[in-house]
């Protein structure tokens, strides 16, 4: 059994281990960054089996108009299960209809995306961050 959390406090050192757990690539060894990136998000839905973190999506919204989903992570051995999808649908209920939920999607996963509804866009643009 899973369980879904909102807003849960989350200690950097479950968070950069579900992410090297997930294969995402986030500056896992850098625990005080991966804080501060917990720290500023004003959306986190976390999946809880027993007590260990075993998913979570971070997003920075305005609830009114967009919301940028900047991590989605699920361990690999609970992946396939429907973890990635609900963490998403309750960002989805968390933010509402009138939002735009936008990502940057990592290579691995362009084929993931659509599957939960993602569009995909050819109009956006980036500046890298340096490190």
């Amino acid at each position: 059994m899973i369980d879904y959390r909102l807003h849960t406090p989350l200690a950097a050192a479950d968070i950069a281990r579900l992410f090297d757990a997930s294969g995402i690539k986030r500056p896992t060894g850098d625990l005080s960054r991966i804080a501060r990136m917990f720290a500023n998000a004003n959306l986190v839905v976390s999946a809880w089996s027993g007590e260990q973190l075993v998913g979570v999506c971070r997003a920075l919204t305005d609830f009114s108009y967009c919301c940028y989903l900047s991590d989605l992570a699920v361990d690999q051995t609970f992946q396939h299960q429907g973890i990635g999808r609900e963490l998403v649908a309750r960002v989805q209920a968390a933010v509402g209809d009138e939002v735009s939920i936008v990502l940057l999607s990592a290579p691995g996963a362009m084929a993931y995306y659509p599957k939960l509804g993602f569009e995909k866009l050819d109009n956006g643009f980036v500046l890298r961050r340096q490190c």
